[in-house]
């Protein structure tokens, strides 16, 4: 069984929004990074005590983003994350963007686990990629 994908709710401000008030094409983007970020804190895992305690910081390597339909400002939209693929040092989440049950944008966005000294490629911790990769 694949692990139900995390979600976050994101409110779509002002300043999300370009002169056509529609939600920026790069916001996406930030969005993703939001979801991601919180699902992590969903864990228990904070970015910066992984830095300070593992030596390790997660990088985006690659994305491919499909722009849908457009989300417009002070739409409430929710932003799922899932692992679809899991290496030794790094993964691959497919992520959304739906306002209610209409999807937005999906992307696919490859992250790398780096050494935060060396900034080279290092192994994720064996505990956190578990709980990356089962249902949660």
């Amino acid at each position: 069984m694949k692990p139900k994908p995390f979600t976050w709710p994101i409110r779509v401000y002002y300043e999300d929004t370009d002169a056509g008030g529609v939600v920026f094409y790069a916001n996406y983007l930030k969005f993703f990074e939001r979801a991601r970020t919180e699902m992590l804190r969903a864990m228990g895992h904070e970015q910066d005590t992984l830095r300070a305690q593992e030596g390790i910081i997660f990088v985006v390597r690659s994305v491919q983003v499909d722009y849908l339909s457009p989300a417009r400002f002070n739409e409430l939209l929710h932003v799922s994350a899932a692992v679809t693929e899991a290496k030794k040092a790094s993964l691959i989440f497919a992520q959304s963007v739906m306002l209610g049950d209409k999807t937005l944008a999906t992307g696919q966005i490859r992250i790398a686990c780096l050494n935060a000294d060396t900034l080279r490629p290092t192994v994720i911790p064996h505990y956190l990629l578990e709980q990356l990769t089962n249902e949660h």
